[in-house]
């Protein structure tokens, strides 16, 4: 079983930067991608940005050229970094990570969320 640990939300103003972090740990087979979601009030979750072990990246249209994702594969950890903040960017953001079960299976974990709130 895989454990993800988030950090790094909080309370920014309209053009203002946030890094989240998101730790892997546990019995870990071999990730196959991280990603980051995130679920404004109100609204569906939503992707925001996915990277995978060949380091390919996928952005939602709405962060693109503002957020940057990056993983440290020694650590087990994904980062996002946001700059540029937006008020619609306010929502709880959650980690996902795809780890490999058996031959070709895989098997999803999410971490518990932390809040980014961008506001004046």
């Amino acid at each position: 079983q895989v454990q993800l640990v988030e950090s790094g939300g909080g309370l920014v103003q309209p053009g203002g930067s946030l890094r989240l972090s998101c730790a892997a740990s546990g019995r870990i087979v071999a990730i196959k991608a991280m990603g980051w979601y995130r679920q404004a009030p109100g609204k569906q979750r939503e992707l925001v940005a996915a990277i995978t072990t060949g380091a390919n990246t996928n952005y939602a249209d709405s962060v693109k050229g503002r957020f940057t994702i990056s993983r440290d594969y020694a650590k087990n950890t994904v980062y996002l970094q946001m700059n540029s903040l937006k008020p619609e960017d306010t929502a709880v953001y959650y980690c996902k990570v795809t780890d490999t079960r058996g031959w070709y299976a895989t098997e999803d974990y999410w971490g518990q969320g932390t809040q980014v709130t961008v506001s004046s």
